[in-house]
């Protein structure tokens, strides 16, 4: 590795501070002018041998490589990587067409740029390892309470296979299938050939927008939410609740923000953080507690309510003819009148009006900008009312999605044009409309999971249920059963395809614990990332730069194809490999789960990759030959698209030119609000139900807790409620902050955590209130100690204007590094914090968590000087 990187300097002349300091101006340029001062990016200055370097000229010699940018921010950008003797030498972005507005390139991120510096680590794992006290059978020789402090030696390929089918079939025999925990990555399709596996579901990303959006008639994260980004810029006012994606998913989406503020709109946002996308856009700031969107939008249907008779806010003729249950008049054919939304948000029958006032007591926003949101939203202003993920990443937060529903409705903002209201994020932000382009299938056969646990234990309760040993199984995803009570003892955690669910499910304390209590625990990964630190066998696996190819798609509008890049380095295999040795191993039958090669695979991509013409006519993308069929080795026949196979390759870009008033344009819910009757929704009614019976009989059902059929205020576990000893008096208790967790330019949730271009560019500090860190003796820089009811982290501190009072920003995504000693983890992983949490449809609630904060004496070692994470075993 150290050969690779001499190369590397001596090809390109460029220092990795020369990087750095590049990366720092361009982030610069996005922050507000002393907005996160010493907080932000780092200052770096030039050195001698960045003045030394060899200008850019002298290394265009190579091949540029369309590479890809797998990482799930939502973006999926062009990067395209110089290849010089086998090394990369340089990056740059997309530049297949000139840029515009209309027609803008897929430029990538400072995080895709520093992808080089990602696969080339010198951390990357390079031979089979294991821990050196775990031994196979079970039960003591386990050492299970060494993970994450033992040593590791070098193991080759077939020893590993040899250890871990041979724990697999034990553990079978002695405790049935049942006992197997798997991520559901490539060897569980041969452990369901085996007999099955435990798996598990949750919402992840999506929290309340999981399950409830199909039931109750508004759309979920995928393609009819919101209108097209081109018919965006006729917007006037544009809402954004907890959007971000200057960090979040960097790239396009916040240019097309832009657009729309440079076509005049009038941008308000409200968050309890004021982040760079509402800078970019000079956004008027409302600031509102995490946790508490239910009570401020009741409090919003309050005022428009209060305040329709004078100023005409609420499209009654849209509630009357496109909704069930907003008033008495309109609720379900028999069910009882009084549970209309009307009533409940008036106080008719429970005596609490939700007033703005009641509401700001909760979420913080006064009862003017809560009047003044009111009518921001009132029927006659061509308003985007416009969600991310975050504010539902929330406990008993079931019914936000059905309340967003609403506050759209009781404005009539569906169906028009600069009229929307709904989700704007991941590869969705700022641009609805179904995709456009796309590739095709590789045309594996699907394996099917033979326990009826296939989707079996709820993120919220995993790690409790392997630690202690019982859960609620309630179905999946959103395939929901009624909650039924079930045991289990797992005895081997299985982590592949890069899966990094230690780090990213809730209540990491917890699955630490439940990681230390199994018999074995193996981990395929690139790093020694946190599952990987807690295993007992760690697999190293290619990077997407290693594998032959594949398509990456984003936005609608267009379709990457990325090339393999370099040969596969040191002993790494490819998931696919490692599952089938595993399932041969086992006696399985490796065709029955891959019938045909990667190269087959990849190519019946590109037959059945596809195009929307501008009449909305599918038609096959890519041109394919005779030549090309007998060049691959592979089956298929000729075809005729719009794109021949070479070019495809080559540009690595498929992208479809727009213009305002073409054919490709998208309006949410066009045909629905003209004809509902001929065009009705998912729901059971068809119409968009503010009162939804399904939604309510659902959720109960499962049993975690309890929901109405028409969105109510429920007090989320460890909201801001829960932060006082005495909420009505006022009085703040042992856990005084709200804390939250904002995705962080440098990283896309944990991937890109360890590449040192970006952590010396992006610190990673807390952010904490200017006042409440004077109130607490707390200044810039020093090291703090934030503790949870759960766990507890240290971080450096970073006070600013830029956060309200109370609340407390731990960035996403670092990877855990827990001193034994103490119990606390020194890198500021943000689920340290969190807990093991049930409520409603098992919705990860990310954003209800409470902390406390103080100055720690021990300073901080800052993160890019920390060493690597390289075992001696890989030296």
């Amino acid at each position: 590795m150290a050969d690779y990187k001499d190369e590397v300097r001596q090809s390109s002349g460029m220092s990795r501070r020369g990087f750095v300091k590049a990366s720092a101006t361009a982030a610069a340029a996005l922050a507000v002018s002393g907005s996160l001062a010493g907080c932000g990016p780092n200052k770096v200055q030039p050195t001698e041998e960045d003045q030394q370097a060899a200008p850019a000229a002298d290394i265009i010699s190579g091949t540029w490589v369309t590479a890809a940018c797998w990482h799930n921010c939502g973006g999926r950008c062009l990067n395209k990587a110089l290849v010089k003797d086998g090394v990369v030498v340089r990056q740059k972005t997309d530049d297949t067409h000139e840029d515009s507005p209309d027609y803008p390139q897929q430029r990538a991120c400072v995080r895709g740029r520093a992808q080089r510096n990602h696969v080339f680590s010198a951390d990357r794992l390079k031979y089979p390892m294991k821990r050196t006290s775990w031994q196979p059978g079970g039960g003591d020789n386990s050492k299970g309470e060494l993970r994450g402090k033992d040593e590791w030696e070098r193991i080759s390929w077939d020893e590993a296979y040899t250890y871990i089918t041979d724990e697999i079939k034990r553990i079978k025999e002695t405790y049935g299938n049942r006992a197997l925990f798997a991520d559901g990555g490539e060897v569980s399709k041969f452990l369901s050939l085996y007999g099955g596996y435990i798996g598990h579901w949750g919402t992840t990303s999506r929290g309340a927008w999981t399950y409830t959006p199909d039931v109750v008639g508004i759309a979920p994260q995928t393609n009819e939410g919101i209108n097209d980004r081109l018919d965006m810029r006729n917007s006037e006012v544009v809402i954004m609740f907890g959007t971000n994606p200057a960090w979040s998913s960097a790239g396009n989406p916040a240019y097309h923000l832009l657009q729309m503020k440079k076509a005049g709109a009038k941008f308000v946002a409200v968050d309890p953080f004021y982040n760079d996308s509402y800078s970019l856009v000079d956004a008027e700031w409302i600031p509102c507690r995490p946790s508490t969107d239910m009570a401020l939008f009741l409090g919003i249907a309050n005022a428009m309510l209060e305040m329709d008779a004078e100023k005409g806010l609420i499209d009654w003729d849209y509630l009357n003819t496109h909704t069930i249950g907003f008033d008495a008049d309109h609720m379900p054919e028999g069910e009882d009148p009084n549970g209309n939304f009307k009533d409940y948000v008036l106080g008719t029958f429970d005596g609490t009006p939700k007033t703005p006032e009641w509401a700001s007591r909760i979420c913080g926003v006064s009862p003017e900008n809560i009047r003044y949101l009111a009518e921001l939203m009132g029927k006659d202003n061509k308003a985007a009312i416009l969600m991310a993920w975050a504010s539902a990443r929330t406990h008993n937060a079931d019914c936000l999605p059905q309340l967003v529903m609403t506050m759209g409705a009781m404005g009539g903002h569906y169906g028009k044009s600069g009229h929307m209201c709904g989700l704007s994020c991941h590869s969705r932000s700022f641009s609805g409309g179904g995709y456009l382009i796309g590739s095709g299938a590789d045309g594996l056969p699907s394996v099917k999971n033979p326990l009826g646990d296939s989707e079996g234990i709820n993120d919220t309760e995993l790690w409790k249920a392997i630690a202690e040993g019982s859960y609620t199984y309630a179905g999946g995803s959103t395939k929901k059963v009624a909650g039924e009570p079930r045991e289990v003892d797992i005895k081997l955690i299985y982590h592949d395809s890069m899966n990094a669910k230690l780090q990213t499910i809730e209540g990491q304390a917890k699955g630490i614990e439940a990681h230390r209590k199994v018999d074995l625990v193996v981990t395929h990964s690139l790093f020694m990332t946190t599952n990987a630190q807690y295993s007992d066998i760690v697999l190293p696996i290619e990077s997407y730069w290693e594998k032959e190819g594949g398509f990456l798609q984003g936005n609608r509008e267009a379709l990457i194809y990325h090339s393999k890049v370099v040969d596969r380095m040191y002993e790494c295999l490819s998931d696919e490999e490692i599952a089938a040795e595993i399932g041969k191993r086992l006696g399985l039958n490796v065709e029955e789960v891959y019938p045909f090669g990667v190269k087959q695979q990849l190519f019946n991509q590109f037959v059945g990759a596809y195009i929307v013409d501008e009449t909305g006519e599918k038609k096959p993308l890519v041109t394919i030959t005779a030549d090309d069929i007998a060049e691959w080795e592979c089956e298929g026949e000729p075809q005729e698209g719009v794109v021949s196979m070479k070019e495809l390759i080559e540009q690595g870009l498929y992208q479809i030119p727009r213009k305002p008033g073409d054919a490709y344009g998208y309006i949410a819910y066009e045909k629905f609000v003209k004809d509902p009757e001929a065009n009705p929704l998912k729901t059971a009614s068809g119409k968009q139900e503010i009162y939804s019976a399904t939604l309510r009989d659902t959720i109960n059902a499962i049993g975690y807790s309890t929901i109405e059929a028409i969105p109510t205020y429920i007090p989320p576990q460890e909201g801001v409620e829960a932060t006082y000893s005495d909420f009505e008096a006022g009085t703040k208790g042992e856990y005084p902050y709200q804390l939250y967790n904002p995705h962080y330019l440098r990283r896309s949730h944990t991937v890109f955590d360890n590449v040192q271009w970006l952590r010396e560019t992006w610190p990673n500090p807390v952010f904490i209130n200017a006042d409440d860190a004077k109130e607490k003796g707390i200044k810039e820089g020093d090291t703090v100690l934030l503790t949870s009811p759960h766990g507890k982290v240290l971080r450096v501190a970073c006070p600013t204007e830029r956060f309200m009072p109370g609340v407390i920003g731990l960035p996403h995504g670092a990877w855990v590094d827990v001193d034994e000693k103490t119990g606390i983890d020194h890198a500021g992983s943000d689920n340290m914090l969190t807990g093991q949490i049930q409520s409603g449809q098992g919705v990860s609630g990310w954003n209800t968590c409470m902390c406390t904060i103080e100055k720690y004496q021990e300073a901080l070692t800052p993160d890019v000087e920390l060493p690597m994470r390289v075992p001696e075993a890989q030296m």
